[in-house]
Protein backbone atom coordinates (compact mmCIF):
# COMPACT_ATOMS: atom_id res chain seq x y z
CA UNK A 1 0.00 0.00 0.00
CA UNK A 2 2.94 2.21 -0.14
CA UNK A 3 3.36 2.97 -3.47
CA UNK A 4 -0.51 4.58 -3.32
CA UNK A 5 -0.48 8.55 -2.79
CA UNK A 6 -1.23 9.50 0.74
CA UNK A 7 -4.18 11.80 -1.06
CA UNK A 8 -7.66 10.91 -0.26
CA UNK A 9 -10.72 13.29 -1.18
CA UNK A 10 -13.82 12.75 1.57
CA UNK A 11 -17.20 14.17 -0.17
CA UNK A 12 -19.79 14.17 2.35
CA UNK A 13 -23.78 15.04 1.41
CA UNK A 14 -25.74 14.71 4.68
CA UNK A 15 -28.67 14.76 6.01
CA UNK A 16 -29.90 18.67 6.00
CA UNK A 17 -29.43 18.12 1.93
CA UNK A 18 -28.01 21.87 1.28
CA UNK A 19 -25.09 20.34 -0.51
CA UNK A 20 -21.39 18.72 -0.87
CA UNK A 21 -18.50 19.38 1.79
CA UNK A 22 -15.30 18.13 0.11
CA UNK A 23 -12.00 17.68 1.83
CA UNK A 24 -8.42 17.30 0.21
CA UNK A 25 -6.39 15.56 3.11
CA UNK A 26 -3.14 14.27 2.86
CA UNK A 27 -2.49 11.16 5.29
CA UNK A 28 1.61 11.46 5.61
CA UNK A 29 1.47 12.18 8.81
CA UNK A 30 0.36 10.64 11.90
CA UNK A 31 -2.48 12.70 11.88
CA UNK A 32 -4.52 14.23 8.98
CA UNK A 33 -3.33 16.84 7.48
CA UNK A 34 -6.38 19.01 5.28
CA UNK A 35 -4.87 20.69 2.27
CA UNK A 36 -8.27 22.13 0.65
CA UNK A 37 -11.79 22.63 1.07
CA UNK A 38 -14.79 23.11 -1.06
CA UNK A 39 -18.63 23.22 -0.49
CA UNK A 40 -21.30 23.20 -3.48
CA UNK A 41 -24.80 23.47 -2.75
CA UNK A 42 -26.76 21.17 -4.61
CA UNK A 43 -29.05 22.20 -7.56
CA UNK A 44 -32.33 22.78 -6.48
CA UNK A 45 -33.99 19.96 -8.39
CA UNK A 46 -31.13 17.57 -6.88
CA UNK A 47 -32.63 18.72 -3.58
CA UNK A 48 -36.26 18.21 -4.49
CA UNK A 49 -36.01 15.12 -5.92
CA UNK A 50 -33.79 13.97 -2.71
CA UNK A 51 -36.29 14.99 -0.47
CA UNK A 52 -39.28 13.33 -2.22
CA UNK A 53 -37.01 10.08 -2.04
CA UNK A 54 -36.94 10.32 1.76
CA UNK A 55 -40.91 8.95 0.95
CA UNK A 56 -42.42 6.30 -1.27
CA UNK A 57 -42.75 7.54 -5.43
CA UNK A 58 -44.27 6.22 -7.95
CA UNK A 59 -41.56 4.91 -10.29
CA UNK A 60 -39.00 5.59 -7.16
CA UNK A 61 -36.78 3.04 -8.84
CA UNK A 62 -36.01 5.02 -11.87
CA UNK A 63 -35.89 8.21 -10.01
CA UNK A 64 -33.45 7.03 -7.83
CA UNK A 65 -30.93 5.82 -10.23
CA UNK A 66 -31.41 8.69 -12.37
CA UNK A 67 -31.10 11.18 -8.94
CA UNK A 68 -27.85 8.87 -8.42
CA UNK A 69 -26.22 10.15 -11.84
CA UNK A 70 -26.92 13.75 -11.14
CA UNK A 71 -25.12 13.30 -8.14
CA UNK A 72 -21.99 11.62 -9.66
CA UNK A 73 -21.87 14.91 -11.84
CA UNK A 74 -22.24 16.86 -8.91
CA UNK A 75 -20.00 14.77 -6.89
CA UNK A 76 -17.30 15.17 -10.12
CA UNK A 77 -18.22 18.92 -10.09
CA UNK A 78 -17.14 19.50 -6.44
CA UNK A 79 -13.94 17.72 -6.77
CA UNK A 80 -12.67 19.41 -10.02
CA UNK A 81 -12.92 22.67 -7.95
CA UNK A 82 -11.34 20.97 -4.85
CA UNK A 83 -8.52 19.98 -6.84
CA UNK A 84 -8.16 23.22 -8.68
CA UNK A 85 -8.20 25.30 -5.64
CA UNK A 86 -5.37 22.96 -3.77
CA UNK A 87 -3.60 23.13 -7.36
CA UNK A 88 -3.52 18.84 -7.24
CA UNK A 89 -3.61 16.57 -10.40
CA UNK A 90 -6.25 13.84 -10.27
CA UNK A 91 -3.74 11.10 -10.89
CA UNK A 92 -2.00 12.54 -7.15
CA UNK A 93 -4.73 11.32 -5.85
CA UNK A 94 -5.44 7.88 -3.99
CA UNK A 95 -9.22 7.54 -3.98
CA UNK A 96 -12.17 9.68 -3.27
CA UNK A 97 -14.34 8.70 -0.14
CA UNK A 98 -17.90 9.27 -1.42
CA UNK A 99 -20.93 8.82 1.66
CA UNK A 100 -23.74 9.43 -0.97
CA UNK A 101 -26.92 10.60 -0.13
CA UNK A 102 -29.47 9.04 2.61
CA UNK A 103 -32.44 8.54 1.31
CA UNK A 104 -33.22 5.23 3.71
CA UNK A 105 -32.04 4.72 6.89
CA UNK A 106 -33.67 1.12 7.93
CA UNK A 107 -30.85 -0.96 10.25
CA UNK A 108 -34.17 -2.75 11.75
CA UNK A 109 -34.82 -4.43 8.54
CA UNK A 110 -31.04 -4.48 6.99
CA UNK A 111 -30.65 -1.74 4.90
CA UNK A 112 -29.57 1.69 4.55
CA UNK A 113 -29.18 3.86 1.52
CA UNK A 114 -26.87 6.09 0.38
CA UNK A 115 -27.39 7.21 -3.33
CA UNK A 116 -24.63 7.64 -5.70
CA UNK A 117 -22.86 6.27 -8.44
CA UNK A 118 -19.72 5.26 -8.04
CA UNK A 119 -18.48 3.43 -10.69
CA UNK A 120 -19.42 6.64 -12.73
CA UNK A 121 -17.37 9.02 -10.46
CA UNK A 122 -14.30 6.92 -10.85
CA UNK A 123 -14.75 6.95 -14.48
CA UNK A 124 -15.38 10.89 -14.71
CA UNK A 125 -12.59 11.69 -12.16
CA UNK A 126 -10.66 9.00 -13.11
CA UNK A 127 -9.63 8.76 -9.08
CA UNK A 128 -10.83 5.77 -7.60
CA UNK A 129 -13.82 5.61 -4.92
CA UNK A 130 -14.57 4.25 -1.71
CA UNK A 131 -17.88 3.88 -1.34
CA UNK A 132 -20.97 2.43 0.42
CA UNK A 133 -19.95 2.46 3.44
CA UNK A 134 -22.41 1.34 5.97
CA UNK A 135 -24.01 -1.85 4.25
CA UNK A 136 -21.00 -4.01 5.62
CA UNK A 137 -21.49 -2.98 9.06
CA UNK A 138 -25.35 -3.09 8.96
CA UNK A 139 -24.49 -7.06 7.23
CA UNK A 140 -22.31 -7.53 10.40
CA UNK A 141 -25.61 -6.84 12.85
CA UNK A 142 -25.20 -3.20 13.17
CA UNK A 143 -26.75 0.51 12.62
CA UNK A 144 -24.39 1.13 10.13
CA UNK A 145 -24.44 4.56 12.12
CA UNK A 146 -22.76 6.29 13.14
CA UNK A 147 -19.50 5.97 11.45
CA UNK A 148 -17.66 8.85 12.60
CA UNK A 149 -16.76 7.94 16.32
CA UNK A 150 -13.43 6.09 15.03
CA UNK A 151 -12.41 9.15 13.43
CA UNK A 152 -13.37 11.41 16.53
CA UNK A 153 -11.34 9.25 18.58
CA UNK A 154 -8.30 9.08 16.19
CA UNK A 155 -8.01 12.62 15.90
CA UNK A 156 -9.44 14.04 19.03
CA UNK A 157 -8.48 11.61 22.01
CA UNK A 158 -6.37 13.41 25.31
CA UNK A 159 -4.54 11.46 27.66
CA UNK A 160 -5.91 13.79 30.52
CA UNK A 161 -8.97 15.55 29.23
CA UNK A 162 -12.52 13.95 29.22
CA UNK A 163 -14.15 14.97 25.83
CA UNK A 164 -17.23 14.64 23.70
CA UNK A 165 -17.18 15.12 20.51
CA UNK A 166 -20.79 16.50 19.27
CA UNK A 167 -21.58 15.86 15.77
CA UNK A 168 -25.10 18.35 14.26
CA UNK A 169 -25.40 18.08 11.29
CA UNK A 170 -29.60 16.92 9.80
CA UNK A 171 -29.23 14.56 12.85
CA UNK A 172 -26.87 15.06 15.69
CA UNK A 173 -24.76 11.98 17.06
CA UNK A 174 -22.09 12.21 19.53
CA UNK A 175 -18.64 10.55 20.96
CA UNK A 176 -17.48 10.10 24.36
CA UNK A 177 -13.98 10.28 24.70
CA UNK A 178 -12.81 9.34 28.63
CA UNK A 179 -8.84 8.43 29.22
CA UNK A 180 -8.61 4.72 29.90
CA UNK A 181 -11.62 3.94 28.17
CA UNK A 182 -13.05 2.50 24.89
CA UNK A 183 -14.79 5.28 22.36
CA UNK A 184 -18.61 4.86 22.83
CA UNK A 185 -21.12 6.77 20.27
CA UNK A 186 -24.59 7.07 19.17
CA UNK A 187 -27.22 9.43 17.03
CA UNK A 188 -29.00 11.33 19.60
CA UNK A 189 -31.69 12.91 17.89
CA UNK A 190 -32.37 15.48 15.73
CA UNK A 191 -29.50 18.12 15.02
CA UNK A 192 -30.50 20.65 12.13
CA UNK A 193 -33.13 19.26 10.14
CA UNK A 194 -36.15 20.41 12.06
CA UNK A 195 -35.37 23.79 12.35
CA UNK A 196 -34.14 24.12 8.56
CA UNK A 197 -37.44 22.46 7.42
CA UNK A 198 -39.72 24.60 9.57
CA UNK A 199 -37.81 27.87 8.57
CA UNK A 200 -37.68 26.89 4.59
CA UNK A 201 -41.69 26.16 5.45
CA UNK A 202 -42.23 29.68 6.83
CA UNK A 203 -39.53 32.23 5.53
CA UNK A 204 -38.51 30.26 2.37
CA UNK A 205 -34.94 30.24 3.72
CA UNK A 206 -32.48 27.55 4.02
CA UNK A 207 -31.50 27.70 7.70
CA UNK A 208 -31.46 29.79 10.66
CA UNK A 209 -27.96 31.82 10.72
CA UNK A 210 -27.05 31.97 14.06
CA UNK A 211 -30.28 30.81 15.27
CA UNK A 212 -31.57 34.73 14.68
CA UNK A 213 -34.99 33.75 14.21
CA UNK A 214 -35.05 31.59 16.84
CA UNK A 215 -33.71 33.96 18.91
CA UNK A 216 -37.35 36.37 18.35
CA UNK A 217 -39.81 33.47 19.98
CA UNK A 218 -40.55 31.66 23.00
CA UNK A 219 -39.66 27.76 24.20
CA UNK A 220 -43.15 26.46 24.16
CA UNK A 221 -42.95 24.05 27.58
CA UNK A 222 -45.72 21.65 26.58
CA UNK A 223 -44.97 21.05 22.62
CA UNK A 224 -41.25 20.06 24.23
CA UNK A 225 -42.21 17.93 26.42
CA UNK A 226 -44.23 16.13 23.94
CA UNK A 227 -41.59 16.16 21.62
CA UNK A 228 -39.08 14.62 24.15
CA UNK A 229 -41.18 11.90 24.64
CA UNK A 230 -40.57 10.26 21.69
CA UNK A 231 -39.06 6.76 22.42
CA UNK A 232 -35.49 6.98 20.09
CA UNK A 233 -34.42 9.81 23.26
CA UNK A 234 -35.02 6.98 26.02
CA UNK A 235 -34.02 4.21 23.55
CA UNK A 236 -30.33 2.54 25.29
CA UNK A 237 -27.28 3.29 22.58
CA UNK A 238 -26.70 1.65 20.23
CA UNK A 239 -29.05 3.70 18.20
CA UNK A 240 -29.17 5.43 14.97
CA UNK A 241 -31.77 7.77 13.55
CA UNK A 242 -32.89 9.86 10.36
CA UNK A 243 -35.61 11.51 9.01
CA UNK A 244 -37.93 8.32 9.10
CA UNK A 245 -38.45 9.08 13.21
CA UNK A 246 -37.52 12.99 12.83
CA UNK A 247 -39.77 15.50 10.29
CA UNK A 248 -42.18 17.95 9.59
CA UNK A 249 -45.06 15.47 9.42
CA UNK A 250 -43.89 14.03 13.13
CA UNK A 251 -43.84 17.78 14.44
CA UNK A 252 -47.17 18.56 13.03
CA UNK A 253 -48.53 15.70 15.08
CA UNK A 254 -48.44 17.60 18.56
CA UNK A 255 -49.01 21.14 17.21
CA UNK A 256 -52.45 22.90 17.42
CA UNK A 257 -51.96 25.39 14.92
CA UNK A 258 -52.03 28.15 16.59
CA UNK A 259 -48.25 28.32 17.60
CA UNK A 260 -46.35 31.67 16.73
CA UNK A 261 -43.78 30.06 13.98
CA UNK A 262 -40.94 31.82 15.82
CA UNK A 263 -42.09 29.97 18.95
CA UNK A 264 -41.66 26.59 17.35
CA UNK A 265 -38.86 27.14 15.88
CA UNK A 266 -37.43 28.01 19.24
CA UNK A 267 -38.58 24.98 20.44
CA UNK A 268 -37.11 23.06 17.75
CA UNK A 269 -33.80 24.40 18.61
CA UNK A 270 -34.47 23.85 22.61
CA UNK A 271 -35.26 20.38 21.22
CA UNK A 272 -31.66 20.26 19.80
CA UNK A 273 -30.06 21.41 23.15
CA UNK A 274 -31.83 19.25 25.71
CA UNK A 275 -31.84 16.12 24.03
CA UNK A 276 -27.80 16.15 22.99
CA UNK A 277 -27.37 17.38 26.83
CA UNK A 278 -29.47 14.89 27.97
CA UNK A 279 -27.43 12.26 25.79
CA UNK A 280 -24.05 13.33 26.93
CA UNK A 281 -25.28 13.55 30.88
CA UNK A 282 -27.16 10.49 30.81
CA UNK A 283 -24.25 8.48 28.71
CA UNK A 284 -20.91 9.98 28.97
CA UNK A 285 -21.58 11.49 32.80
CA UNK A 286 -19.25 14.21 33.65
CA UNK A 287 -16.82 15.58 30.80
CA UNK A 288 -14.23 17.69 30.54
CA UNK A 289 -14.81 19.85 26.93
CA UNK A 290 -17.97 19.29 24.57
CA UNK A 291 -16.73 20.03 20.95
CA UNK A 292 -19.57 20.50 18.65
CA UNK A 293 -18.67 19.85 14.16
CA UNK A 294 -21.22 20.16 11.78
CA UNK A 295 -23.34 23.12 10.91
CA UNK A 296 -24.97 23.43 14.49
CA UNK A 297 -21.38 24.88 15.62
CA UNK A 298 -22.60 28.09 13.71
CA UNK A 299 -25.59 28.23 15.18
CA UNK A 300 -24.96 30.48 18.14
CA UNK A 301 -28.32 30.30 20.22
CA UNK A 302 -27.71 26.35 19.68
CA UNK A 303 -24.41 26.70 21.19
CA UNK A 304 -25.60 29.00 23.81
CA UNK A 305 -27.90 26.58 24.90
CA UNK A 306 -25.92 23.77 25.10
CA UNK A 307 -23.63 25.53 26.60
CA UNK A 308 -26.49 26.49 29.19
CA UNK A 309 -27.31 23.06 29.76
CA UNK A 310 -24.08 21.41 30.24
CA UNK A 311 -22.10 21.02 33.65
CA UNK A 312 -20.83 24.11 35.48
CA UNK A 313 -17.38 23.32 35.04
CA UNK A 314 -17.81 22.12 31.05
CA UNK A 315 -16.41 23.52 28.24
CA UNK A 316 -18.47 23.83 25.29
CA UNK A 317 -16.66 24.90 22.22
CA UNK A 318 -16.21 24.57 18.01
CA UNK A 319 -14.05 21.70 16.76
CA UNK A 320 -12.34 24.40 15.29
CA UNK A 321 -10.18 24.63 18.64
CA UNK A 322 -8.71 21.28 18.47
CA UNK A 323 -7.39 22.61 14.87
CA UNK A 324 -10.28 20.32 12.87
CA UNK A 325 -12.80 22.87 11.11
CA UNK A 326 -16.38 22.52 12.26
CA UNK A 327 -17.68 22.83 8.43
CA UNK A 328 -15.51 19.50 7.33
CA UNK A 329 -15.16 17.59 10.18
CA UNK A 330 -17.25 14.61 8.59
CA UNK A 331 -15.96 15.17 4.84
CA UNK A 332 -12.16 14.66 6.29
CA UNK A 333 -13.47 11.83 8.41
CA UNK A 334 -14.71 9.63 5.02
CA UNK A 335 -11.72 10.79 3.59
CA UNK A 336 -10.27 8.67 6.50
CA UNK A 337 -12.42 5.74 6.17
CA UNK A 338 -11.69 5.96 2.50
CA UNK A 339 -7.84 5.13 3.20
CA UNK A 340 -8.37 2.35 6.04
CA UNK A 341 -10.55 0.75 3.55
CA UNK A 342 -7.71 0.91 1.29
CA UNK A 343 -5.28 -0.17 3.25
CA UNK A 344 -7.11 -3.07 4.70
CA UNK A 345 -7.87 -1.75 8.10
CA UNK A 346 -11.81 -1.39 10.05
CA UNK A 347 -13.38 1.22 10.26
CA UNK A 348 -16.32 0.79 12.49
CA UNK A 349 -16.52 0.72 16.24
CA UNK A 350 -18.45 -2.21 17.13
CA UNK A 351 -19.38 -0.72 20.58
CA UNK A 352 -20.71 1.87 18.64
CA UNK A 353 -22.90 0.49 16.01
CA UNK A 354 -23.57 -2.65 17.83
CA UNK A 355 -22.05 -4.97 15.09
CA UNK A 356 -20.21 -8.43 15.87
CA UNK A 357 -16.65 -6.83 15.45
CA UNK A 358 -14.74 -4.66 13.49
CA UNK A 359 -15.26 -4.73 9.92
CA UNK A 360 -13.25 -3.38 6.44
CA UNK A 361 -15.73 -0.77 5.53
CA UNK A 362 -16.54 -0.14 2.21
CA UNK A 363 -17.00 -0.90 -1.59
CA UNK A 364 -13.71 0.10 -4.20
CA UNK A 365 -14.30 1.39 -7.51
CA UNK A 366 -10.82 1.53 -9.20
CA UNK A 367 -9.54 4.77 -11.44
Amino acid sequence: MASRPPLVIGLMSGTSLDGIDAALVDFSQTLPQTLATFWQPYAPEVRRQALLLQGTQHNEIHLAAVLANALARSYTEAVGHLLGKAGVDASQVAAIGCHGQTIRHQPAVGYSVQLNNPALLAELTGIAVVADFRSRDIAAGGQGAPLVPAFHAAVFGDAQRHRVILNIGGIANLTNLKPGEAAGGFDCGPGNLLMDAWIERHKELPYDESGQWAATGQILPDLLDNLLANSFFAANPPKSCGREEFNLSWLERWLSGSEKPEDVQATLLELTARSASAAIARWCGSPDEVYVCGGGARNLGLMARLQHHAANSCRVASTDFLGQGADWVEAIAFAWLAWRTLNNEPGNLARVTGARGPRILGAIYPR
